[in-house]
């Protein structure tokens, strides 16, 4: 099962009745907006009991198309991973 957006923000408006649907969706758009912001800026994102978001480069290389066997260079990029913390990890692998 996954969870979407929508779910999210109804189970916040059930803890939260006196908010307004639109200011939580607003909060949530603000929350994953500042979280992109600092990505792009090569700034770690750290929740506490939660995790970290960082930035990884990925260096450039050359490639080759299988197909064709055509040999192309691949320019280097980055890419957002996620280390769970300890307690997030404790939490998931309960019994």
């Amino acid at each position: 099962m996954s969870v979407s957006k929508t779910d999210l923000i109804k189970q916040l408006k059930k803890i939260y009745p006196n908010l307004l649907k639109k200011d939580l969706l607003k909060i949530f758009d603000i929350f994953l907006d500042e979280i992109k912001f600092a990505l792009k800026n090569d700034e770690r994102v750290e929740l506490r009991g939660w995790g970290i978001f960082y930035q990884k480069v990925q260096k450039g290389r050359n490639s080759r198309n299988p197909k064709t066997g055509e040999i192309f260079y691949t320019p280097e990029k980055k890419n957002i991973n996620f280390k769970m913390s300890k307690e997030l990890f404790k939490t998931i692998n309960e019994k």
